[in-house]
Parts: structure tokens; sequence; C-alpha cells
């Protein structure tokens, strides 16, 4: 596999030209699942399979664990902001950073995959609950100054979650780690 197949095993995400409503719907409904996809690949991994890196020069699965649990606190946050704010500039994080603290390199997964699933809940309770008009709410991310609306943020935290579960699905698939 390249490089680039590593980083990117489900390829990167692509604004659909036309968003209606069953691509929202199906984007929810992949949220909705993630905690517990999420969950059943990586509980049964080992210590040292935890801590083994996706790719070269990438984060152990633990710290795509604890990753996701981050990334999507803040995306829920995000859209609160987009949901009570006009078009807010959100504050980014320094994810590479974060994913270096010490609970995320060395935190059991358990503490963040119960805060993925508690995220996700209330994430996919809101979103259920958007009308047609608060799907077109936007928020703009100071890197790049760049628009987001609320309908293509489900659909770019779909991918993200569907993104890193492919990191580990491919790893344990490159591994063998559960022959069938």
């Amino acid at each position: 596999m390249s490089l680039e197949e590593l980083k990117y095993p489900i390829g990167h995400f692509v604004k659909p030209e036309k968003i209606n409503n069953m691509i929202v719907k199906d984007w929810i409904a992949q949220i909705e699942a993630l905690p517990v996809n999420v969950s059943d690949i990586a509980t049964p991994l080992s210590r040292t399979q935890l801590d083994t890196p996706y790719r070269p020069g990438g984060w152990t699965v633990r710290q795509v664990v604890h990753h996701l649990s981050d990334s999507h606190h803040h995306s829920y946050i995000r859209f609160k902001w987009a949901l009570t704010e006009d078009n807010p500039v959100i504050k980014p994080y320094l994810e590479k950073e974060w994913a270096q603290l010490f609970d995320s390199v060395t935190g059991p997964i358990d503490l963040s995959l119960a805060h993925l699933e508690a995220v996700h809940a209330k994430l996919v309770y809101l979103l259920n609950g958007l009308s047609a008009e608060d799907l077109k709410k936007t928020f703009i991310h100071p890197v790049g100054n760049s628009e987001t609306t609320l309908e293509e943020n489900i659909g770019r935290y779909a991918w993200h979650g569907n993104h890193h579960l492919a990191h580990i699905q491919s790893l344990i698939d490159r591994n063998n780690w559960f022959p069938l």
C-alpha cells in the first residue's frame, strides 16, 4: 500500500454537488453507528496492538480512538455554535498536539469509547431535529477562512469517523490479527 492509501484508506471527503435529505439521513446513520463500530473493532485488541501505529509515522490505534472522541466533541460544539450564533468563527484545536498528550498516548480506550457513545447520542439527537433551514446555517473555520454549512459538516464527520475506522481495520487486516 502506498503512504497515501495508508493515510486515506477511503479517500478524501468529497462534498456532493447537491446535498439532499436522503444523503443527510445516511450520514446521520453513519455517525450513529460509529461508537459501536469503533468499540467492536478496538476493544478486542491487546495492549500491544492498541499501541501499534496504523501507518509509519502515524498515530497508534489508542491515539486514533482518543482522537475520535476529542474531534467529535469539538464537532458537537461547532454545531451548537452555528445553531446559536450568526456564522461564528470556530476555534480550531491542535489535534496533533492533543494526540501526544499522556491521556491519548497511555489512557484506556474505554474512557474515549464511553465519551464517543455519549457525544454521538447527543449529536444524533440534535441532528435528527434540525430543520432544512438549520442545515443551511454556517460557521467559519479560521484556517483558510472557509465557510461550512451544517449539512456539509454532517457529511464531513460521517466521513471522518469512517476514515479513522478504516485506519484501524486496515491495520488489523494487514497484520492478520483476526483471521477468519
